[in-house]
């Protein structure tokens, strides 16, 4: 089958960063679907673990967490999928990636594709949408239907990935959304992701807050810089409100007043978690993925492919890699076909 993988960590503008490869096709496990890849699309996870760094790997690297494609075998033990079934997934950091024409992947990690979008348009979805909804609905302590009556959420980082994602679900649970962008085009996109209010992350948050009526805050979603914003969400935040974080700190957090003070609850959100330690709970994944997908099939949530590159190849995912980690895509970016 084709691939696309690494040996070296280089700078994605070398031409060596990502290569086309031909690997043997795998074979599912009893557990496993054996999926026909259609599309993928690009994470800051496959960024950073493409980076640069003196790691020579030993064999062929293939990346890639996000993929919809078609089942085309089954495990002996699994059950709810059969060859046909159109599907999407994150996958797992601990085996091959989605960057490939074909995949194996645990069954409990997989649901059913959304019928109404096509599967580049599926792609785009499950790891962005697993990183929201855990992190709203599992981490913090907000029910995904009425969880948010009466209450305001900032997400910092809007227009991102798992910013489109999380003010729709937000808004759909009754928050009052405020989302950052500093860009005419994020705004507008944070604005047709449903946030109420949109402001600059390049100025103070707290005047702007305060000038829409928000003197302070019940929960912080900070999806873009954990060192940067610290101090100024634990001032914003009311007293018990939440902060959810999805990006490692490059320092030490202060975790004292007025975090402590304020019995300020810190929640941290990692997706592979649970299929990292074998967690017994891993078909949750799968769960929530099925209920994305209905909630996008009945309108209630939309989609957030913005860009599209054709076909899955070493130069493309190249091109993605280079635009993600330029900082300045909306939504996300998507590469179909072999």
């Amino acid at each position: 089958m084709k691939a696309v993988a690494l040996t070296r960590h280089l700078p994605i503008d070398d031409p060596q960063a990502l290569l086309d490869i031909e690997l043997p096709t795998p074979v599912p496990g009893e557990h496993d679907l054996l999926v026909r890849v259609e599309a993928v699309s690009v994470n800051p996870v496959d960024t950073k673990l493409r980076s640069p760094k003196p790691q020579v790997e030993a064999q062929p690297k293939v990346l890639g967490y996000d993929a919809a494609g078609v089942v085309e075998a089954i495990g002996d033990s699994v059950h709810g999928f059969r060859p046909g079934d159109r599907v999407y997934y994150a996958g797992d950091v601990t085996r091959p990636g989605s960057n490939a024409q074909f995949q194996r992947v645990d069954a409990r990690l997989v649901g059913h594709a959304p019928r109404s979008l096509d599967l580049a348009e599926a792609a785009a979805l499950p790891l962005t949408a697993l990183t929201a909804w855990e992190l709203l609905f599992q981490r913090m302590p907000f029910d995904s239907e009425r969880g948010g009556d009466g209450r305001s959420l900032l997400v910092i980082g809007g227009a991102g990935g798992v910013g489109s994602i999380a003010i729709q679900l937000a808004r759909r649970a009754g928050f009052t959304v405020i989302a950052t962008a500093s860009r005419i085009e994020t705004i507008a996109w944070c604005r047709t992701m449903g946030a109420h209010h949109v402001i600059d992350h390049r100025h103070t948050l707290a005047p702007q807050l305060e000038a829409l009526g928000f003197g302070q805050l019940d929960a912080v979603l900070n999806l873009a810089d954990t060192d940067r914003y610290w101090d100024a969400i634990g001032q914003l935040l009311a007293p018990q409100g939440h902060v959810g974080l999805i990006v490692e700190p490059a320092g030490t957090l202060k975790i004292g007043d007025p975090y402590k003070g304020k019995c300020i609850g810190i929640h941290w959100e990692f997706m592979f978690a649970r299929t990292r330690f074998n967690t017994p709970d891993m078909a949750e994944q799968g769960r929530i993925l099925e209920r994305i997908a209905s909630l996008i099939d009945a309108g209630a949530l939309r989609g957030t492919r913005t860009a599209t590159l054709v076909p899955i190849n070493a130069a493309n995912l190249r091109e993605a890699h280079r635009r993600l980690e330029s900082g300045r895509t909306i939504g996300k970016l998507v590469l179909a076909g072999w």
